[in-house]
């Protein structure tokens, strides 16, 4: 019979470490609900755990009542369309997302993406996937192209040509049907605002998840690009997208979660969903130095501008506001 090794000692660290992992995916509070509803402009109900109904019913306990679900390749494009049109305070945005382009294109078959290995296909596949997202920003419900953009921090060298091509397939579809651009930019900034303007943008461009510094905001602001800003504006190495929102006018800007991801301060690597906006929002407001009231009504006009919807207008979650055209 084996000796048991196990020490008192070794039991109280495995212990204090399921207690630390247990806290870490255990979801935050709920925080104080805003008086002024707002919108999540960005979120992935697909990627979270719970149902959508439960989700919304969360979001609009604290003052978010309406959701855009985006989708960032043609499964999730699908469900984001189909889930859109289930629920009153969803509307959807389809894409392939710039990491997606070039896995179509050079296959996976490693499964280095994590999402199974898979064939290349060619430029052929990227157009015909470009193709059915074309057929789904046609949906009523799809109110917007995207997130679509470039990456170079998870793809390299060998997937620009790809991304690119992608990425002006997008804008493309977005001034043929009239809907959002929804950029993605991670480490791209010149080549984004350059494939922009060669290509002419659509009216409505927004920078999902801001990452530029102040200059690209100013730069952004010019164009009447709407710039979204995310949970990690709170993180404290974040001084350089403070200073962007600080720039930023009143306008322009839109609030979302991101989620699952960028958690918003105090709770940063616990999971993201909906009803956490109002922490970030907050922290804008901090930032601007308006008061909660007043950027929640300016992002609330801002994002139903955008996506083409009347925002609600009185008390959370009351049904029937959301499905309505400006």
């Amino acid at each position: 019979m084996a000796q048991n090794t196990t020490t008192p000692g070794g039991n109280a660290t495995k212990n204090s470490a399921q207690s630390a992992q247990k806290e870490k995916d255990a979801p935050p509070p709920l925080p104080e609900p805003l008086r002024v509803p707002v919108a999540d402009s960005h979120t992935h109900l697909d990627m979270q755990s719970g149902t959508v109904e439960e989700a919304l019913a969360k979001a609009a306990s604290v003052g978010v009542t309406t959701l855009i679900q985006v989708g960032c390749d043609l499964a999730g494009s699908r469900w984001a369309a189909e889930t859109a049109e289930a629920h009153e305070n969803v509307w959807a945005t389809v894409a392939l997302h710039p990491n997606e382009a070039p896995r179509i294109v050079h296959g996976d078959p490693d499964g280095w993406s994590r999402q199974g290995a898979r064939e290349p296909g060619g430029e052929a596949a990227l157009d015909a996937a470009l193709e059915e997202i074309a057929a789904l920003a046609a949906l009523p419900q799809v109110r917007g192209v995207g997130e679509t953009g470039l990456d170079y921090f998870r793809t390299g060298p060998e997937g620009i040509a790809a991304q690119k091509r992608s990425f002006r397939g997008h804008i493309a579809i977005a001034k043929r049907y009239g809907k959002a651009l929804v950029i993605h930019d991670r480490e791209a900034h010149e080549d984004v605002l350059r494939v922009l303007a060669e290509e002419g943008p659509p009216e409505t461009v927004v920078f999902h998840c801001y990452s530029g510094d102040a200059a690209m905001a100013k730069i952004c602001a010019a164009h009447g690009y709407y710039m979204s800003f995310a949970g990690n504006v709170t993180f404290k190495n974040a001084t350089p997208l403070r200073e962007a929102l600080a720039v930023a006018p009143l306008d322009l800007l839109l609030v979302e979660t991101d989620a699952p991801f960028l958690t918003p301060a105090p709770y940063r690597g616990r999971p993201n969903a909906p009803y956490l906006i109002p922490l970030t929002l907050r922290a804008m407001a901090e930032v601007k130095g308006v008061p909660e009231d007043t950027l929640a009504a300016a992002v609330a006009a801002n994002t139903a501008r955008v996506f083409g919807y009347r925002a609600p207008v009185s008390g959370a979650g009351e049904p029937g506001e959301g499905r309505h055209v400006q």
